[in-house]
């Protein structure tokens, strides 16, 4: 049976986060599960007088793929992906993975050589190019939710399908309030943390590139960070899942990063180029509709009364000058029931136990964004 949410968020993609116009290309990637939302999505562009392209993938081919990469082959793709990204408009990236640890065997060295030489193309697609990434309910989804499948379809359609104005408006005096601050302090079990975001542009993120959405982000001045965060979330990375990651920060750099799981392959991570042991991203959470971790960053980074601090590379519109082949959200959830919390700007308390407390940004807790 058609599900006209899925109608309703292939217009949401193409006429909110694309905004697509008639005569232009539309290349969509998306994982083979994702076909409900593909049809509607080439449906809904030819309505626009716009011109749909698919690329399908599967996560087991992609898998012996990347077992065998060589970088000769690698450079070869990227350059026929960047003639291809180069001659669309917007591209549109819809994950619907069957299984998280699909990619854990693959060696780190193949995820980073991919990394490395796929750079180029992410560049031109990210900075150059309209673009939105989305997640579609699999039954590994749901599993990494603990939901039933039927429970997380209705729970993913209804959260992709908030109403993104209402929420760009909001978030105004939060990107304002940033673009003005110079030092930030959280403080959390296991946490207490200072930097400075002095000078670097603030980004409202209201479903334009991530669906679904809900953050400002920023970054730190790169050797402006010192103290310790304790993260209260599962942190994925390439298959594996971290447990109660805690980074200790001397002068912008990761000195200490342990874990309840798998530290030397934590710190393997962290040594993986010069800076992936600085951070890229400082960025606060407001989504209302996402309460708790399910273990897929699209959309742990947006709980309400949640941060994330991102080790690895710099976003180019809140650049702090660090890069690196990695770029690593982790979560940090200061809501009462996970331990509290507050986020301090220039000494100023703006939220207290993942609320806000100044009436400027009161607009941004649940109860007004719902």
């Amino acid at each position: 049976m058609r599900d006209e949410r899925i109608n309703t968020l292939a217009k949401t993609l193409l006429n909110h986060s694309l905004q697509m116009k008639a005569g232009q290309k539309v290349l969509i990637n998306a994982s083979i599960a994702a076909k409900p939302l593909v049809k509607e999505l080439v449906k809904e562009t030819y309505a626009l007088g716009a011109y749909p392209y698919v690329n399908l993938i599967d996560e087991e081919v992609q898998r012996e793929l990347m077992m065998g990469f060589k970088r000769e082959q690698l450079e070869a793709q990227t350059k026929w992906d960047l003639y291809r990204v180069k001659d669309i408009d917007a591209y549109i990236a819809i994950v619907g993975q069957e299984n998280d640890a699909e990619l854990a065997e693959v060696p780190s060295a193949q995820h980073q050589l991919r990394g490395e030489t796929f750079k180029p193309y992410q560049r031109v697609l990210v900075s150059e190019r309209q673009w939105v990434l989305l997640n579609y309910p699999t039954r590994g989804f749901a599993q990494k939710a603990k939901m039933s499948f039927e429970k997380f379809t209705d729970y993913l359609l209804d959260v992709c399908n908030v109403d993104y104005k209402a929420m760009a408006e909001a978030q105004q005096p939060l990107k304002e309030l940033m673009e003005k601050t110079d030092k930030v302090r959280i403080v959390s079990p296991g946490t207490d943390l200072s930097f400075s975001i002095k000078g670097i542009p603030a980004i409202a993120c209201a479903g334009e590139n991530n669906i679904p959405d809900g953050e400002v982000f920023t970054a730190p001045v790169k050797d402006s960070v010192n103290g310790k965060i304790t993260y209260n979330t599962p942190c994925p990375y390439h298959g594996t899942t971290f447990n109660n990651v805690s980074l200790t920060f001397k002068d912008g750099k990761i000195v200490e990063a342990t874990a309840d799981n798998d530290v030397d392959k934590l710190n393997a991570i962290f040594d993986t180029d010069e800076g992936s042991r600085f951070v890229g991203e400082f960025a606060i959470g407001v989504n209302p509709m996402i309460q708790h971790p399910m273990g897929d960053i699209l959309f742990d980074e947006k709980i309400c009364g949640s941060i994330h601090f991102t080790p690895g590379e710099a976003y180019e519109d809140a650049d702090n000058g660090n890069k690196s082949a990695v770029h690593w959200d982790m979560v940090l959830i200061q809501r009462p029931e996970y331990g509290g919390g507050e986020l301090y700007f220039d000494d100023v308390l703006i939220r207290k136990d993942g609320l806000f407390v100044l009436p400027e940004l009161e607009g941004l807790n649940p109860d007004n964004l719902k």
